[in-house]
């Protein structure tokens, strides 16, 4: 499975939007490149795709509204 997903750095006040395959190592990356040091990213949303073609396209959407408001409403309104 794929997922497209939502990270927040609370010391950056920013939202980071991708897709992996494998989000584990994917969240200890971001975290590794870390300039400060901290493991600052957080995962806050995700959706699962059987195909790499539909996460991107999903991601791409996302991208696309360029709100963060948007992002936020992903967020909360999750299941």
């Amino acid at each position: 499975m794929f997922k497209v997903y939502i990270l927040y750095s609370v010391i950056k006040d920013k939202y980071y939007v991708g897709q992996t395959e494998d989000l584990e190592r994917r969240l200890a990356v971001h975290n590794m490149r870390n300039n400060m040091g901290t493991s600052d990213w957080e995962l806050k949303y995700y959706e699962s795709f059987e195909t790499r073609s539909e996460a991107m396209k999903r991601e791409s959407e996302i991208k696309s509204k360029k709100r963060r408001s948007y992002l936020e409403g992903l967020i909360k309104n999750q299941i």
